[in-house]
């Protein structure tokens, strides 16, 4: 994916198929949650979120795809 196509909210996978969901959108770099299948959704309402966020550069974001 290119940094243009990330949006708050957008969720998408990386190669190791993870699914993470977009929840900052910078100049050069996105932040992101991990989403899994935790019991209790709440930990992926926010923010603040209960779980960590990670920040993505221009390389990560090369390797993300579209979750359809």
């Amino acid at each position: 994916m290119q940094h243009s196509e990330f949006r708050i909210g957008t969720e998408f996978r990386t190669g190791s198929y993870r699914k993470w969901r977009c929840t900052d959108v910078g100049a050069r770099t996105i932040v992101c949650i991990e989403i899994d299948n935790r019991e209790d959704q709440t930990w992926f309402e926010g923010p603040p979120y209960a779980v960590k966020e990670i920040v993505f550069d221009e390389y990560d974001q090369a390797g993300c795809k579209n979750e359809p």
